[in-house]
């Protein structure tokens, strides 16, 4: 989801168990996230945000990538196993249908699956348009997601983000080299094999 958040950091309880912890408490349905050591809670998003994300993954299903889809939650860790990230991307491309071992992962994450499944993860800003262009832009590329399409309505442009670079040992220095950069309302270019988008859903925005 990508709308207005409450933030909070995270100390020393685990974040799946922390995250978990929040959604049981909650009166209404949730599903926070984990990012760059803070938990966000955001509300739900608009009706724009939602019918783009619903076109875009159209766009990408009626070019044959049937793999696209949305809501499932995706864990990224550190070398040492512990967890680095919890996302729920507004849209994905995924490598592959999930295999027993990705089941059991989940299983076993409380309903993260590994973010490797991934191969282009997309995210549409709302309100808080620096956490997507920020510590999401650096988590997918410490993730090494080799592609991240970001629908900046904030600054009404969309880019394709590739080539991710990790620098050192720190997730937060991570970045993607080459980004490829529009005005809504102009086709956005993907690497092959992905389909040129068509961004003209979001100039009603």
């Amino acid at each position: 989801m990508s709308a207005e958040p409450l933030m909070e950091p995270v100390m020393t309880q685990d974040p799946i168990d922390l995250l978990s912890a929040i959604e049981e408490a909650s009166v209404a349905p949730i599903r926070p996230e984990y990012v760059e050591g803070t938990v966000i809670v955001p509300p739900q998003p608009n009706d724009n945000h939602n019918d783009g994300a619903f076109e875009l993954g159209f766009q990408f299903r009626a070019a044959g990538f049937r793999l696209v889809g949305m809501g499932n939650g995706y864990r990224a860790a550190h070398e040492d196993g512990r967890t680095m990230a919890l996302i729920i991307p507004d849209f994905y491309v995924r490598r592959r249908r999930p295999s027993e071992l990705d089941e059991s992962y989940r299983k076993a994450n409380k309903g993260w699956y590994p973010i490797d499944m991934i191969a282009l993860v997309g995210e549409i800003t709302s309100t808080n348009h620096e956490t997507d262009t920020g510590p999401k832009f650096r988590t997918y590329a410490a993730a090494g997601v080799p592609i991240y399409v970001l629908i900046d309505r904030h600054s009404k442009t969309a880019h394709c983000h590739t080539d991710p670079v990790l620098p050192g040992d720190d997730p937060t220095e991570a970045y993607y080299m080459t980004d490829t950069k529009v005005t809504l309302g102009d086709p956005l270019t993907l690497p092959a094999p992905y389909p040129t988008l068509d961004t003209t859903p979001f100039l009603d925005d």
